[in-house]
């Protein structure tokens, strides 16, 4: 294929299918859970189960151990909702990071890119779905044709990261395992959106799905289907059977390691091994090792004290930094280790004057720099550290971490020094010199300058560190009063233009690298508590909020375009570069301290975790990049024989969530 003069990339993928291959000759194992079903004639041998050319893992190149095949592993879940997030840390994707960041195919067996605008997709060869039917362009298409571009079932039309100036590329089926994308214009955030921890999923199982599509099946039927459920069309039937990262259909195909087996409402989800899984070690054993992941319902604020009490194997979402004296007290007594991973994320605790404020005098004095610069110079970070992180924290800006290669010391230090003179000069330069009789400043309207912050009321250690910041807000003369609040509740009241500030954790990616697009440092997406209007006027492309009005904000709305256009990796960190520079000179979020260790609760006796790795929502999808598939039971004789009473009552619930899927559509 002729390659453009940006096409390193595509060499790079290249490179790494061809790694991928596995040896000629490899001789396959089969999967001890499995081999009855073989044996019955209800399963395929593992050899016909398999691509022809699935993805080769080597754990023991990765430092990892080749593992043995079997049992399950238990762990928790805040609410029933929140088993999707078994699909971000699976991380089987079209396109994935690895530990290093680096960019490859995974379910895809090549990947050819011309210049950042023409991208050809080749599937594996005999490459399944869970259910056993191929997965093929026809996927693809049905995708493309029957759900991003139906009206009925996506009203909004295509996602943004498929569009390049208001325009979607030119899909093409070229041949049963090989489809094409392409733009007239570079699109440099096509690949790194499809590693995302939240999969777009640019594929659906066709085969599956066309049941309950009016253009393949009996409209009046799937209507009268719809009403019996009380839904109010057959599109949005098939929204809810289509529900490829909810994990809350176990009758929806999938081609991640585990399947969910259990149907909704309960308190214990059970996911099975995929049998028609892509990855094969280099002992000949197809992954995923572990036969079952169980999930259990648990109150968020009881996370910590199950882990302490054994009740889990593997354990991470839902722990803080707070919570590592309860779980080290419980190491021994109940066989885990406690490992702690350096979280990736601007900033623990950042708040966000929210620059389209509907309130116009908060408005003026949110857009004020001095003001905003102000109120960063009066929060002490070094005693933020010390509360929030136990010291270990690093005090400054909301800005990526150290272990991006973008990083520079000034992003983290610039107008983020403690200095209540200098913030108070500036809130007296602005106007706000005027205070009342509980030296409270007072605004131009004659209101206190109170300032409402509101958060998520779950985020513990936010409002411990606004507890503090309280207090050093008003020796400067500035009131602050903390709303706790519902997540949805509160983005609600951003994207309303409701909050005054907000106060949240900081910028998700902090470990970027110059591939990867800089959305978050833009006004683009309307999530953003520092303008949601003016990323809700880029979402919808005019249709809703306000037009960006402010110059540097203009600024970084050029610049993220000037990275859309280019496929060179060197202008795309200049670019990455100056943009991080702009958000520190400019304070739109004001930072306070990063660094947090996220506790990770694991059983002894699990193997093939890392002992330290960077953890993050977004690149490495919480445990995604290091491969959960390779997780395995090294079991000392105890497990043994606790093990199967728990595989009993695995299967017990199963057949149950069988019997009440005969139910359903």
């Amino acid at each position: 294929m002729r390659r453009t003069p940006f096409s390193i990339r595509a060499l790079l993928f290249a490179a790494f299918a061809a790694t991928a291959l596995p040896a000629s000759g490899l001789e396959l194992t089969e999967t001890p859970m499995l081999r009855n079903a073989v044996a019955q004639g209800t399963l395929p041998p593992v050899a016909e189960r398999l691509p022809k050319t699935p993805l080769l893992v080597d754990p023991v190149a990765r430092g990892r151990e080749v593992g043995r095949p079997g049992g399950e592993i238990i762990s928790l879940v805040g609410r029933a909702r929140d088993i999707r997030y078994l699909s971000a840390s699976s991380y089987a994707r079209l396109v994935g990071y690895d530990a290093k960041l680096a960019l490859g195919p995974d379910l895809l067996e090549r990947i050819d890119n011309e210049g950042d605008r023409v991208f050809t997709f080749t599937i594996r060869e005999g490459h399944r779905w869970s259910d056993g039917q191929p997965f093929t362009a026809e996927d693809f298409r049905y995708y493309w044709a029957d759900v991003a571009n139906d009206k009925t079932l996506n009203p909004t039309g295509l996602p943004d990261f498929l569009m390049i100036d208001g325009k979607g590329p030119t899909f093409e089926v070229l041949d049963a395992r090989t489809v094409r994308f392409s733009w007239d214009k570079t699109n440099p955030r096509f690949l790194p959106t499809l590693a995302q921890p939240r999969d777009p999923f640019i594929y659906r199982p066709a085969h599956y799905l066309k049941k309950f599509h009016a253009r393949y099946a009996d409209k009046a039927a799937l209507e009268e289907t719809a009403k019996r459920l009380k839904m109010k069309s057959w599109s949005t039937l098939h929204n809810r059977m289509d529900d490829m990262f909810e994990s809350s259909n176990p009758d929806l195909p999938t081609l991640q390691p585990w399947k969910v087996v259990t149907a909704g409402p309960a308190n214990r989800f059970v996911f099975e091994r995929n049998p028609f899984y892509h990855r094969v070690d280099t002992a000949g054993q197809q992954l995923p090792y572990l036969d079952r992941v169980v999930l259990d319902v648990a109150s968020g604020g009881l996370m910590a004290a199950k882990a302490n009490s054994g009740d889990v194997d593997l354990l991470f979402r839902g722990l803080a930094m707070g919570d590592i004296p309860v779980l080290k007290e419980g190491e021994r007594a109940h066989n885990y280790r406690t490992l702690l991973w350096p979280y990736a994320r601007g900033s623990e605790l950042a708040l966000f004057p929210n620059l389209t404020t509907s309130d116009p005098v908060w408005r003026k004095l949110n857009r004020d720099l001095r003001y905003r610069r102000a109120l960063s110079l009066a929060i002490d970070r070094r005693m933020l550290n010390n509360a929030l992180l136990f010291g270990l924290g690093q005090e400054g800006n909301d800005t990526i971490s150290e272990a991006s290669p973008l990083f520079q010391p000034e992003f983290r230090t610039l107008n983020a020094g403690y200095d209540p003179g200098e913030a108070s000069r500036l809130l007296d330069e602005i106007g706000l010199g005027t205070r009342n009789g509980a030296g409270i400043r007072l605004l131009p309207d004659g209101r206190e300058l109170e300032i409402i912050v509101e958060t998520d009321g779950e985020a513990a250690l936010v409002v411990d560190g606004l507890t503090l910041i309280t207090e050093f807000w008003r020796d400067v003369g500035v009131k602050l009063f903390v709303k706790p609040q519902d997540r949805g509740v509160l983005r609600n009241r951003t994207y309303a233009g409701q909050t005054v500030m907000v106060a949240a954790q900081g910028l998700d990616l902090a470990v970027p690298t110059a591939v990867m697009p800089p959305s978050e440092l833009a006004p683009i997406r309307q999530d953003s508590y520092a303008w949601a209007k003016w990323g809700q006027y880029q979402e919808t492309r005019g249709g809703m909020g306000e037009p960006v009005e402010d110059p540097e904000a203009k600024r970084l709305l050029v610049l993220y375009h000037q990275w859309l256009a280019t496929a060179d990796s060197a202008e795309q960190s200049r670019i990455w570069r100056e943009m991080l520079r702009i958000r520190a000179e400019n304070v739109w979020s004001i930072g306070t301290v990063a660094g947090a260790l996220q506790p990770i609760v694991i059983r002894s006796g699990l193997k093939n975790l890392p002992e330290r790795a960077v953890y993050s929502w977004e690149p490495t999808s919480m445990l995604g990049v290091y491969r959960i598939d390779e997780l395995f039971w090294d079991r000392p004789p105890a497990r043994e024989a606790w093990l199967p009473k728990r595989g009993v009552q695995a299967t017990q619930g199963n057949q149950q969530d069988a019997a009440a899927r005969t139910a359903r559509p």
